[in-house]
């Protein structure tokens, strides 16, 4: 396995990620909440080590 490059770039609330390819994915945080462009996930920061993460992609709604 080798080195992989991975970089992130954050402006305010807004984090662009960028790996060898380049562009990545996009990321927003406000507070505890946060949402991914790429895995189209709401996460929640809980106290301590957990949080809480909803998939959209494979939720039944």
């Amino acid at each position: 396995m080798g080195l992989m490059f991975r970089s992130r770039k954050k402006f305010g609330p807004l984090i662009l990620n960028f790996t060898e390819n380049g562009f990545s994915s996009w990321s927003i945080k406000i507070g505890r909440w946060s949402w991914n462009s790429k895995a189209r996930a709401h996460r929640v920061d809980l106290p301590g080590p957990l949080s809480w993460k909803q998939d959209k992609s494979r939720s039944r709604s």
